[in-house]
């Protein structure tokens, strides 16, 4: 999938989030919520893999259902810095974060099964 439509369906899937899940809100504009989407996609790219690989072990040990817990947290983080940037995204505590997470995934999976980028051959 190109970046820009990457981008564009973590974005739709925050916004389901904030709607979705109580305590999570976005107070800002459609470009802040591309912002929001960018520095979820650079958590997610550049954060989540090494706490994933350290985490290996809970991962097996719970058949993978670790993986939410480690979704969360990214979420977590990205209102942190979301909010440190300025860009009205916020998450109220860990189990808003996990169902958000749970929610994210669901929109990003369904809306990137819409957006398939696999070139004809």
């Amino acid at each position: 999938m190109s970046l820009l439509l990457r981008l564009l369906v973590n974005a739709a899937a925050l916004y389901a989030a904030t709607r979705f899940v109580d305590g999570i809100s976005f107070t800002g504009s459609i470009p802040a919520l591309l912002g929001v989407a960018l520095v979820f996609g650079i958590v997610n790219t550049l954060v989540k893999p090494i706490i994933a690989f350290f985490s290996i072990p809970a991962i097996f040990l719970t058949l993978g259902l670790f993986l939410l817990v480690i979704n969360a947290v990214m979420l977590l983080l990205t209102a942190s810095l979301s909010r440190s940037l300025g860009l009205g995204f916020a998450v109220r505590d860990f189990w808003s974060a996990l169902l958000g997470a749970v929610v994210v995934s669901i929109v990003s999976m369904m809306l990137g099964t819409f957006v398939d980028d696999s070139k004809p051959e």
